[in-house]
């Protein structure tokens, strides 16, 4: 018996044969048999607000905000329904923002990839930079006590749309809704807020948990300051199609769209396992080693302490390069002392939110990776290098004996296991 493991864009086999495995995986769901049609309904019957052709004005300048490239958000289709249902706005009345949030600016060849060169070419494009004061504008005060700034053209547009697919998500609960602006499009000073490290550690912020998740609580006291005329939500399987949309009044469809991911992707298991095979759903989540923290992190939640979780994970763009989650790990000499500083009252520095999650998942449990970083990298992020999984496998069997249960996470945080 074989499993098919997302890596990159191809994928790994990973032979079970002999081994006492149990796969984890969301429920398959066909893609809709007519994705634009099912859109076009979508729009002219939202939930909990106008139809989107409605709410927009001839004269209204808008900004049309999506996720970035880290994310499987089919943008190249979904941008022109969009602007075929708003065919009466002119198209230099648009402008598409690439919510980077804290992440690298996009580069031309990914934004051609990621739009389609026909949008990417012939609308206003802008990547937000969360440390460019010059490109950022008050929107007021969180309900949480500090000044929230986003990207200019957000806040200067007449009439605000968002974009995005709902999934579940390591602090948030659920990404969508009003995620796509906060911390997408947010300044840095208030990023650093939302993923403060008593935030973060709170066990609340976490998969699946909606309502009372203190991560969600800055998503939207956050981005619910300036008013939001529309929210295209998706859900998608693995072969990047659409399954369903929540379309309408931003915090009534995500909350529709959650309760629909939340009975589908979430599998319960009676008891948890000293190895975890995962992934970090292939490309474009596997890019680099700060975004497979979320496969990790899956993973994390069924393994038994001190077990092994074994990574599947391209890793292609490093660490990556920019931040100072490369800086963290390699300043630390374990987890601990890692976890430790970062806990430190006054500590805050970029990307410290991810470094506190990889080591929360270091002090639980041992985690090898199998990717395209080199052997020192790996070490150096205080993980074990492999080359072969199934090797890595019947290594860890020889010493906790050849009939131990393994979890496998083909599709890695898309299946969020808990245990029952």
């Amino acid at each position: 018996m074989k499993v098919h493991l997302d890596y990159g864009t191809t994928g790994l086999e990973l032979d079970l044969t002999g081994l006492n495995a149990t796969i984890l995986a969301p429920k398959f769901l066909e893609g809709l048999p007519d994705e634009q049609a099912a859109f076009t309904a979508a729009a002219r019957a939202p939930i909990g607000c106008p139809p989107l052709r409605d709410s927009v004005a001839a004269t209204d300048k808008v900004a049309v905000v999506i996720p970035d490239g880290t994310r499987p958000l089919p943008s190249d289709r979904l941008l022109p329904w969009l602007f075929a249902e708003l065919a009466h706005v002119p198209r230099e009345n648009f402008t598409i923002i690439v919510g980077t949030g804290s992440h690298r600016p996009n580069t031309p060849a990914e934004l051609d990839a990621m739009l389609s060169p026909a949008v990417a070419r012939n609308y206003r494009v802008v990547n937000h930079s969360s440390t460019d004061d010059s490109t950022v504008a008050s929107a007021g005060r969180s309900a949480l006590g500090y000044e929230v700034r986003f990207a200019k053209d957000y806040v200067a547009a007449d009439r605000r749309i968002l974009l995005g697919f709902i999934e579940p998500h390591f602090m948030a609960g659920f990404s969508g809704g009003y995620k796509a602006v906060f911390p997408g499009i947010a300044s840095l000073d208030a990023i650093m807020h939302y993923h403060g490290a008593s935030v973060i550690g709170d066990p609340r912020s976490t998969w699946g948990e909606l309502e009372d998740n203190p991560t969600q609580r800055h998503v939207r006291a956050g981005g619910s300051l300036l008013p939001v005329d529309f929210c295209l939500n998706v859900t998608l399987n693995t072969r990047r199609q659409i399954t369903r949309f929540f379309c309408g009044e931003t915090l009534a469809a995500h909350r529709a769209g959650c309760a629909f991911v939340k009975a589908t992707a979430m599998a319960a298991c009676p008891h948890p396992f000293p190895i975890v095979v995962t992934t970090n759903s292939g490309f474009p989540l596997d890019q680099s080693l700060y975004q497979t923290v979320k496969g990790m992190a899956a993973a994390s939640r069924i393994v038994t302490p001190g077990g092994l979780i074994l990574t599947a994970a391209r890793c292609n763009d490093g660490f990556p390069a920019h931040g100072n989650f490369r800086k963290l790990i390699e300043e630390s000499k374990s987890a601990q002392e890692m976890l430790d500083r970062i806990l430190t009252p006054g500590f805050s520095v970029l990307d410290q939110w991810q470094a506190q999650h990889l080591a929360m998942i270091l002090v639980k449990a041992r985690v090898a990776l199998f990717s395209e970083l080199s052997d020192a990298d790996v070490h150096r992020a205080h993980l074990t290098p492999v080359h072969d999984i199934r090797a890595a496998l019947d290594a860890e069997l020889a010493r906790i004996g050849r009939d131990a249960p393994i979890a496998i996470l083909p599709e890695g945080p898309l299946t969020i296991p808990y245990l029952a």
